[in-house]
């Protein structure tokens, strides 16, 4: 009986953006991984990747996935999603490809691979197909709470995540009805953003933290923050509720 040689999709959460904070399994994978692949904006180096560099053997073979749009059509442009969808689909048969052949591949992802991140549209595709393994990470909102030494949730408290990409009064109305608050993909929807927090009335309570756990990390209270945000920005209100 001929076996067929199957390698393994590995989706590796890399956590919120120090080395140190990977997992035990994340680490060993990285280190050991003659197949790295990582998505990045076309012509950068892309945070996934240069958060491993260092770490990887020299006989890595690399394939960057360069996203084909990023903010240079609306999200809700027809076409916005019909060069994604193309982009992941090839991105899908290249992976297969290699895990066919009987290749391991890693697929660095950014915090947690299932929490918003780019591999949940490879894994869509993948799965039934090849064998795909994911490793969770620490998310970039866990890192983001730890930043402002405070809890996020206390008792009873409901926590909400939302995204800044909303509508201005959806997010007013999130905002409102809710204990504790996480908010990311800020980046140029902050004065929206802001302006929904107010009209919550909690603009006092609203903190965003810049870049957790990387080294340019800054935490700032919301009505102290300047107009405009990076991409890699989150914004949180703690809960404040039953404690003993």
């Amino acid at each position: 009986m001929t076996v067929v040689a199957t390698g393994t999709v590995h989706g590796v959460g890399l956590g919120p953006g120090a080395a140190d904070l990977m997992s035990v399994r994340a680490d060993r994978l990285v280190r050991g991984a003659r197949h790295l692949a990582y998505f990045r904006k076309a012509g950068r180096t892309g945070r996934a990747r240069r958060l491993v560099d260092g770490m990887l053997r020299p006989d890595v073979i690399e394939f960057a996935m360069d996203y084909p749009v990023t903010t240079e059509i609306a999200v809700d442009d027809p076409a916005y999603n019909e060069r994604l969808s193309a982009f992941y689909a090839d991105c899908t048969r290249h992976l297969a490809g290699l895990a066919g052949g009987g290749a391991d591949v890693v697929v660095l992802c950014e915090g947690d691979p299932f929490f918003y991140g780019s591999f949940m549209h490879l894994h869509s595709r993948l799965a039934g197909r090849v064998p795909v393994v994911v490793v969770p990470g620490v998310t970039g909102m866990s890192g983001a709470w730890t930043a402002t030494d405070r809890p996020i949730t206390w008792g009873d408290d409901v926590l909400t995540i939302a995204t800044a990409t909303l509508p201005e009064a959806e997010l007013a109305r999130r905002i409102a009805d809710t204990d504790a608050l996480v908010v990311m993909k800020i980046g140029r929807h902050l004065p929206k953003l802001r302006r929904a927090v107010a009209a919550s009335g909690r603009t006092q309570a609203a903190w965003l933290v810049e870049y957790a756990a990387m080294p340019e990390q800054r935490v700032t209270p919301l009505a102290e923050a300047a107009d405009e945000a990076p991409y890699f920005s989150i914004l949180l209100i703690h809960g404040q509720g039953r404690r003993p």
